[in-house]
């Protein structure tokens, strides 16, 4: 038995975000979504998106499966509930099914449900990009309580000042000194070979992945995840970044979801609340339309997309993949995925944003794949946000 991942019914809800992944592939908390199954699950976990990304995976055996709609908020008790799920047996609320554990190869070809029982607890889904952050912090809480019972932290360096030092997780390989770490509020995980520089500040609950740094004097506040090889710098809030993704410098970034291999030009800033303190619209890609967004909402950025320096981004802005953005003034509220600058809006050539890309794998020592290539070249030629 393996669990898999279904997203069809919800993928294009998470753009930009999802143009280059599996909603299973998205962070949220210390782990993405699809880790989170592996790690509370111990099973094989496989994905079934969309068509254009599916060989991005591996084929998912004709066999008994446990499907898990990909989008859900998979609390503690929730997960418990799902994973016990009988043969034939599905969950299913109000706005339709969670889980089923069925035989086939594809949740739409799968073998009839006998039995449908009701969740114990309301289910939250993720059905808008900016939902990430805003249930960030507790997905910290339910990963790092994962995490804890099952191991030790590394020894803490004595140069450090702590506060709730048993709320601060270090794994092996991680190097942290003379910082300030604060977990009063909520637990702080700093993942393998990480590294914290001095005079850096940070309140849990935040998360920090393999092989991330932290530069010197960063004050980095709870509800932040930050995935594997990141760069971080300035003055975070509330903030996921996908992974391999760099704020290095001082700037503003809070209330808002990153996507991967993004950077931040030094001086960068978005703002998260508006001047009337009203309610933030954010463009939804799905809808095409504006969409209520609460009062802090700052920045949803796709994969591979950069910013100038200087660059003042407004509130419940949307930016989708591969733009590279420069210019004076507030930053429109949406970006086009493959926009060049921001004014008038040219279009990035798509072989130059190939290779403009891949310049900036080689600073991580990575390169640009023919599956990653595929995809770019499907979202330019089908999607205009």
């Amino acid at each position: 038995m393996a669990i898999v991942l279904f997203d069809k019914h919800l993928h294009t809800q998470l753009l930009p975000l999802t143009y280059t992944r599996s909603v299973a592939g998205l962070r949220s908390g210390i782990f993405t979504i699809q880790e989170y199954w592996e790690t509370v699950s111990g099973e094989d976990v496989f994905v079934e998106t969309v068509d254009y990304l599916q060989s991005l995976y591996p084929d998912i055996p004709e066999d008994e499966h446990l499907f898990v709609d990909a989008g859900i908020f998979a609390t503690a008790s929730l997960t418990q509930q799902i994973l016990q799920l009988k043969k034939g047996e599905a969950l299913e609320d109000e706005y339709g099914l969670l889980a089923a554990r069925v035989t086939g190869a594809s949740f739409t070809a799968a073998s009839a449900i006998i039995n449908r029982v009701s969740p114990e607890e309301s289910v939250k889904r993720i059905i808008h990009p900016w939902q990430i952050f805003q249930w960030n912090d507790k997905a910290i809480e339910r990963d790092f309580a994962l995490i804890k019972n099952v191991r030790s932290s590394a020894a803490i360096a004595a140069t450090n000042q702590l506060i709730n030092a048993a709320d601060i997780f270090i794994e092996e390989g991680a190097v942290v000194e003379y910082a300030f770490l604060n977990a009063s509020a909520g637990p702080i995980y700093i993942g393998k070979d990480a590294i914290i520089m001095e005079g850096s500040l940070m309140r849990g609950p935040f998360a920090l992945g393999e092989e991330s740094v932290v530069k010197m004097g960063a004050k980095i506040y709870g509800g932040t995840s930050i995935g594997p090889g990141c760069t971080i710098g300035g003055e975070l809030k509330n903030v996921v970044m996908q992974g391999y993704s760099n704020k290095a410098h001082d700037g503003y970034l809070g209330d808002s979801v990153i996507g991967e291999w993004c950077n931040f030009g030094a001086g960068t800033s978005n703002s998260n609340v508006k001047n009337t303190a009203s309610d933030i619209k954010m463009w939804h890609i799905a809808s095409g339309k504006l969409v209520s967004a609460g009062i802090k909402c700052g920045l949803v950025m796709g994969d591979y997309s950069r910013t100038a320096i200087n660059t003042s981004i407004n509130s419940g802005t949307t930016i989708g993949i591969c733009c590279n953005i420069f210019g004076e003034g507030l930053t429109p509220k949406l970006l086009h995925s493959f926009t060049w600058g921001m004014r008038g809006l040219t279009r990035y050539e798509f072989e130059k944003a190939l290779k403009d890309i891949d310049n900036w794998k080689k600073f991580k020592h990575q390169s640009l794949s023919d599956d990653d290539t595929a995809v770019l070249k499907h979202i330019f030629e089908h999607f205009s946000d």
